[in-house]
């Protein structure tokens, strides 16, 4: 084969926020996979965006990605998935897996493409916009400049941790802050003049939220799809 199975990068929500790369890719596949939570195939956020960039359906084929913190059932899902591709790959198909975000920056489907690889199936990604890039655009932030270091936290991190962090002059981004929410707003209480940027959802149309108000967010329920880059 000549050819290999494309990651294409989505973005965080907003389907304008797709490269111009990866829509020509989209729209030149046979076969396009694209992963679901939830029994009805109610919850797909990768698919809503396909949709909205008048992709064929018919070429969309959504998969389960089972939520849970125990990744046994998750990981065979990918390996199913990745085994549906190979079949298909070695028919001479243009497939595409899509991912939320980037697919190289703490995207699950990366298991797919691991399984792929293990059977020697070529694989390519295409450079998608990471949600913290996008909550810096919304906020209209700078988010380091010069010398400044950045450090990205999936979710989980002490207290003492998180001041440490602080106290060393650096920007944190913190993702999936649902995890570690009592953290953070323990944190804001004592730290009240720490610049703090909360974000939810962003990029879906009818459910972003921004603000730098520490009232704002420690009253709040951090949801999923939450975001906090903080200095």
């Amino acid at each position: 084969m000549n050819h290999s199975v494309i990651f294409v990068s989505l973005g965080p929500g907003d389907p304008e926020l797709i490269t111009l790369k990866g829509l020509k890719t989209l729209q030149t596949a046979d076969y396009i996979f694209a992963p679901f939570t939830g029994k009805k195939k109610v919850s797909s956020f990768a698919n809503d965006i396909l949709l909205k960039l008048e992709i064929d359906s018919g070429k969309i084929h959504l998969f389960e990605v089972p939520m849970n913190k125990d990744r046994t059932k998750a990981l065979e899902a990918y390996q199913k998935v990745a085994e549906q591709i190979a079949e298909l790959y070695q028919k001479g198909h243009k497939i595409v897996v899509t991912a939320e975000g980037d697919a190289g920056f703490y995207s699950s489907i990366h298991s797919i493409r691991e399984n792929l690889l293990k059977q020697d199936i070529p694989t390519q990604k295409i450079a998608g916009i990471p949600a913290f890039i996008a909550c810096g655009a919304l906020a209209n932030l700078q988010i380091v400049e010069q010398e400044e270091a950045l450090e990205v936290i999936p979710g989980v991190i002490e207290l003492f941790d998180l001041k440490e962090k602080i106290q060393k002059q650096k920007t944190i981004v913190l993702m999936k802050v649902s995890q570690c929410e009592s953290v953070i707003k323990q944190f804001l209480k004592e730290n009240p003049d720490c610049e703090c940027h909360y974000f939810e959802n962003v990029g879906i149309e009818g459910k972003e939220f921004y603000s730098s108000q520490k009232e704002d967010i420690i009253s709040r329920q951090f949801p999923y799809f939450s975001l906090i880059i903080m200095r």
